[in-house]
């Protein structure tokens, strides 16, 4: 066999072991669930917090600033309608046969009477091409009433995804209190599970490195993220943005924030402690440089991911890896 050939399938058994993930990774989820390309598509739909209007408190999350995740087709002054032709627009170009999710992203998404909420989501899912719904919101603003409606919508003859995407940020009745949560751990185990039993696929949001919170505190915390049923789980660092209380408390008070080396050798362990069968959608966020005070690591979320699967790779590490030894 000619010396070429061998150096070729050489190169493609590596190039096949790169692609094996070492997590159970959204990307192939998701390529699963659908028999086309799917792109969320973030809408702000012009909603507050009950930690923002005083309904609970006031402020907000003290780490919480909305431009730092709204694009800029993203725009509460435009109808539902409008945000997501746009940025149906904005992808088209490179993707024309792309289908789309609406991603329900600002604030609390479910804060609001239901037939307001029944409002909102059936008219992106009337535009064109938009073939689910994403809710990102509270566990503290979910009703019975809602669930429900959810499951019937969809189980109607048009089948659209549904997800609800939960901020749990931390397991910790401390922490939360600290950052100006307004509920405890009990309220998110209590609507993730709520959730669950009405078959709508649940998603949550955590926070690494919130302060107070060590690596032995994360990796307490994964077992028990592990434990509730949630199908797909978001990861991201702790960023301090500029104008925010948190700002102000690191300003005052400085604590630990993680340098990336620190971030991934955590991330590597926090994922030995997670179940195997949680899909994991994403490990870091990614604020304007102009709104970010640390960590400032100057990595694109795709150059993360490498360095993060490298290390993995190196080290033999691999999703629900301490379960398995017990």
């Amino acid at each position: 066999m000619p010396t070429g050939t061998n150096k070729k399938t050489e190169t493609d058994t590596r190039n096949r072991m790169n692609d094996i993930k070492a997590y159970n990774d959204f990307g192939t989820w998701i390529r699963r669930q659908f028999p086309f390309r799917v792109q969320k598509l973030s809408v702000d739909a012009g909603f507050t917090c009950p930690n923002r209007d005083g309904s609970i408190s006031l402020g907000g999350c003290i780490f919480c600033d909305n431009r730092t995740f709204n694009p800029s087709y993203c725009n509460s002054r435009k109808t539902v309608t409008q945000q997501l032709v746009s940025g149906k627009e904005f992808f088209a170009r490179k993707y024309p046969d792309m289908k789309y999710l609406a991603y329900f992203q600002a604030f609390t998404n479910t804060y609001a009477p239901l037939e307001r909420l029944r409002q909102l989501y059936e008219e992106a899912l009337a535009v064109d091409d938009v073939v689910g719904i994403v809710i990102g919101t509270r566990p503290d603003c979910v009703t019975d009433e809602l669930l429900s409606y959810l499951q019937e919508l969809q189980n109607s003859p048009r089948h659209p995804f549904v997800l609800m995407e939960y901020g749990i940020e931390s397991c910790n009745d401390h922490t939360l209190q600290l950052i100006n949560r307004g509920h405890d751990f009990a309220c998110t185990k209590k609507a993730v599970e709520q959730t669950h039993r009405y078959g709508i696929l649940t998603g949550g949001h955590i926070i690494l490195g919130l302060p107070g919170e060590d690596k032995e505190e994360s990796i307490r915390q994964a077992e028990i993220i592990s434990s509730l049923p949630l199908d797909i789980l978001k990861i991201h660092q702790m960023q301090i943005i500029k104008g925010t209380p948190l700002a102000k408390l690191y300003e005052e008070n400085p604590f630990h924030v993680y340098t990336v080396d620190e971030y991934i050798e955590l991330v590597g362990e926090y994922l030995k402690h997670l179940r195997q069968s949680l899909v994991v959608e994403r490990f870091v966020s990614q604020s304007p440089a102009t709104l970010l005070i640390a960590p400032k690591w100057g990595l694109k979320n795709h150059e993360f991911t490498d360095k993060l699967n490298n290390y993995l790779r190196l080290n033999n590490i691999s999703q629900g890896q301490a379960s398995e030894r017990i």
